[in-house]
């Protein structure tokens, strides 16, 4: 039975990709009789190699709760966690694609709403050279800018994440440890959780058909280390942890600042914690 769930994912997936459709994708997981929730208890007990999948077979994720905080009064926009992020979790080098990503809001004198840009926007690829290099243009050194602050922006790793419950295949599933994962041996490319993310986390990879994300460093976390983007940061302006231990650095983040979440209104309760941001911010 188990040989023959295989092929037909193999099967499946060769012909979705082949005929590029999210319709047909319903439709195919539709036809094979298979339910989603099974795609998610296989997935949790027979985890591909991959860097999302358990590291070590003495990790219990029943032990932990993780989460991560910003301190955007701290964050210099220097992206080094961009880079950091990148290279760790072989993003494409390129400013297009992105695990982890900054943004920096400026008010100008006389202007009532922010303006935003990131390492997507043009005129800062130009500035940096190369898209393989991240690097905010100086475009307001003439203006009068009455405020400014950066951003850093992640998977929020939400508790109730709307892209677990769009996901046909149970490719997308969220850990007893909080962390939400892809097994992209069983993501077939239809891209609804890339669509149902408030918060344009999630991207496509094209060269391998398959959905990627922040994982906070799942490969790293669960050998007791921190995320590279946490690790490099100059300014500690990221801090991650796990909530279980109230001592903890992420415990005490929260404890000790009033914090906010990014859009709260969406119900999904995310488990990114933010100091120092304005409501513009989304």
């Amino acid at each position: 039975m188990k040989g023959e769930r295989i092929s037909s994912l193999v099967a499946r997936r060769a012909f979705l990709r082949k005929i590029g459709g999210a319709a047909a994708a319903a439709g195919a997981v539709a036809a094979t009789g298979i339910p989603g929730v099974m795609r998610k208890a296989a997935a949790k007990s027979e985890p591909a190699a991959t860097q999302e999948s358990f590291p070590t077979p003495d990790y219990d994720w029943t032990k932990h709760r993780w989460a991560f905080g910003v301190d955007a009064t701290k964050c210099i926009g220097c992206l080094r966690c961009v880079e950091a992020c990148k290279r760790e979790n072989h993003v494409p080098l390129d400013a297009h694609h992105f695990n982890t990503w900054v943004e920096r809001y400026v008010y100008l004198e006389g202007e009532n709403r922010a303006r935003v840009d990131s390492q997507a926007d043009p005129v800062n690829i130009a500035a940096s050279g190369s898209q393989g290099e991240y690097r905010f243009a100086n475009r307001y050194q003439d203006a009068h800018v009455e405020k400014a602050f950066f951003v850093p922006k992640l998977c929020n790793q939400c508790t109730y994440p709307p892209c677990v419950q769009v996901c046909p295949t149970g490719a997308t599933y969220k850990g007893k440890d909080g962390v939400v994962l892809i097994d992209q041996s069983y993501c077939i490319g239809c891209r609804y959780c890339v669509h149902a993310c408030p918060y344009g986390a999630r991207w496509f990879n094209e060269a391998r058909g398959v959905t990627q994300k922040c994982y906070w460093c799942y490969h790293r976390i669960t050998k007791g280390m921190q995320p590279a983007c946490v690790e490099v940061c100059p300014v500690g302006a990221r801090i991650f942890g796990d909530r279980n231990d109230k001592q903890s650095p992420i415990s005490l983040f929260i404890h000790n600042n009033r914090v906010q979440v990014l859009k709260p209104e969406t119900g999904n309760e995310p488990n990114v914690f933010y100091v120092g941001i304005d409501k513009e911010v989304r």
